[in-house]
């Protein structure tokens, strides 16, 4: 059975998110081995520490939707299945507690950068950023996962989108 156009958009958003954080964890890795090039060839690589954490911040954020997507979150599973014929009304709510506090995180994410932005904010370690150049990725990632779980708040909620049916690897 085909996926409707959205659905496979959004797939491909969550999906994008992650191969993007999955290209940062490999920048990651690219400056950790040229910083102990530096050291053992007794040269200095400034700013390699704020660029490792930038880059750690990036892979973080912009992995969490498709982390969700993944089923790679831990969960509270056990108490779910014990809730019995309640169990779509705890995962409502999980939800939409869940989207609702990713929403507040996303906005004032967005809110940070802006400002950051705006008011010029710029690194105090060696590398002398733009915050807002690393920000970016905290507030596409806050968004990205916002709207992941508001896409399956909506999907419990309309369609009756049932996760101990679909086959995951999650961590209970």
């Amino acid at each position: 059975m085909k996926a409707h156009p959205l659905r496979r958009a959004l797939d491909g958003v969550y999906f994008t998110a992650g191969m993007l954080g999955a290209v940062f964890l490999l920048a990651l890795l690219v400056i950790i081995v040229m910083q102990m090039a530096a050291r053992w060839t007794g040269h200095v690589f400034p700013g390699s520490t704020n660029y490792a954490g930038y880059c750690m911040a990036a892979m973080s954020f912009l992995a969490l939707a498709y982390a969700l997507n993944q089923g790679a979150h831990i969960r509270v599973r056990l108490l779910l299945t014990r809730l019995g014929r309640f169990r779509r009304l705890g995962e409502l709510w999980c939800y939409g507690i869940g989207g609702a506090l990713s929403i507040y995180f996303c906005y004032y994410a967005i809110k940070a950068t802006y400002w950051s932005h705006l008011l010029n904010d710029i690194s105090q370690g060696q590398d002398a950023t733009p915050m807002w150049v690393p920000q970016i990725s905290m507030s596409v990632g806050t968004f990205v996962f916002a709207l992941a779980m508001v896409d399956r708040f909506i999907s419990i909620a309309l369609f009756g989108f049932d996760e101990s049916a679909e086959k995951t690897n999650a961590v209970d």
